[in-house]
């Protein structure tokens, strides 16, 4: 399997912005930044959890510690293609993230505990995870569209662009491709700015002059959130049929 970072330590703030506040934005980021190594990529992602989504509940809550396991992909993936069993963890506001890559075949049957991993520290991690929580299995499907970019002096600047955000709580596959409902409103962006210290001042000037703000957006959370709704008007339905 070619060579991939399995390990990151960063802090990750998030935008919601319109296409118009993008495109006033784009000459400022686009002058201090370049395309990253992936400028785009298709990501599909696995959440896994208990039958009674503890985690994401937990996540929900704002704690100090919060931890998740996901299986990631880079467009839809075939038994053999190479995939991403990831533990994302998050401790007083700094996120780190550790992953193995395997082919897709064998990560599902391995996060099953239908197979063992390698005798690595990650694979130790993964393996305390799926022991400890007892029954997790695959939840909530989510995918995007995303655009890499890193500072053109600082490269441990990242940002990124999603759009087209789908989640589905069926056929949770990442075989069966990018489909679902969309967790965005139209013309809506995600951008996210992963940096190892301060913002550069160059983009929280600009940010600022656009009136743009941080946000608390978990892209799992809001689709747990779809979830927990789509079933409430699917029992008030019923009760009133």
């Amino acid at each position: 399997m070619e060579n991939y970072q399995a390990v990151f330590k960063r802090k990750e703030l998030k935008y919601l912005l319109t296409e118009a506040q993008l495109a006033a934005l784009r000459p400022v980021l686009f002058s201090h930044t370049v395309p990253d190594a992936f400028a785009h990529s298709s990501i599909l992602n696995l959440y896994y959890d208990t039958p009674d989504f503890r985690m994401i509940r937990r996540s929900q809550e704002k704690p100090a510690y919060k931890e998740k396991l996901r299986l990631r992909s880079y467009g839809v993936p075939q038994e053999q293609t190479p995939v991403f069993p990831e533990i994302k963890k998050k401790a007083e506001g700094i996120v780190y993230k550790r992953r193995v890559g395997m082919p897709c075949r064998d990560a599902v049957l391995y996060l099953s505990q239908q197979c063992p991993g390698d005798d690595d520290q990650i694979f130790r991690e993964l393996d305390w995870m799926l022991s400890s929580y007892g029954s997790l299995a695959p939840r909530i499907f989510l995918s995007y569209e995303r655009d890499s970019r890193k500072g053109a002096e600082d490269p441990s600047l990242r940002l990124t662009l999603d759009r087209r955000m789908l989640w589905r709580a069926d056929a949770l596959d990442l075989r069966q491709g990018a489909w679902g409902s969309p967790l965005l409103a139209p013309g809506q962006v995600l951008l996210e700015v992963k940096i190892t210290n301060a913002a550069p001042l160059w983009l929280a000037r600009a940010l600022s002059e656009s009136g743009i703000f941080p946000t608390s957006f978990s892209k799992c959370g809001r689709a747990f959130e779809a979830l927990c709704k789509e079933k409430t008007d699917e029992t008030e339905i019923k009760r009133y049929a």
